[in-house]
């Protein structure tokens, strides 16, 4: 299953005066948490563990970690079974994508600001809080299928 992919993003509307790359920030601030949180699959720590150390030290950003190893691509085959559990509940949800909402409104509250989110350690830093505190959530309630 793939939760996400850059290509989705820089396509149609998508703001003519911002790089492509620009498509995949929201998607490598979720995977550097990820990554630094511990839920990078066997196979993707076997192909990429230098790669991933250098996410958890952040000399390497998640949205660079996703356009370089990935392909643009965020899939189940990058994380461990807790992972996916937790990135079915949360990112790619029932019917919504719970994390779409809790980026937007911690980072791009204004009307079509999302994708001119800056892609910086200083702004992961204000997304893992949210992040940290939605993993906790989902664990003391029993790590259900999908995240409200």
């Amino acid at each position: 299953m793939k939760y996400d992919d850059a290509s989705w993003h820089y396509g149609g509307d998508f703001p003519a005066d911002l790089p492509a790359s620009a498509g995949a920030t929201h998607i490598g601030l979720f995977l550097a948490w990820m990554l630094i949180n511990g839920f990078a699959s066997e196979e993707l720590m076997d192909d990429a563990a230098e790669d991933i150390n250098q996410v958890c030290s952040r000399a390497l950003d998640g949205r660079a970690f996703l356009l370089q190893v990935l392909d643009e691509k965020l899939s189940e085959e990058d994380f461990n079974d807790e992972g996916n559990a937790f990135a079915l509940a949360y990112y790619q949800g029932q019917d919504n994508s719970r994390f779409s909402c809790d980026y937007e409104q911690t980072l791009a509250p204004e009307p079509d600001t999302v994708y001119r989110v800056e892609n910086s350690w200083h702004t992961y830093d204000r997304l893992a809080a949210v992040l940290d505190q939605r993993l906790a959530t989902w664990r003391a309630t029993g790590r259900p299928q999908y995240i409200d």
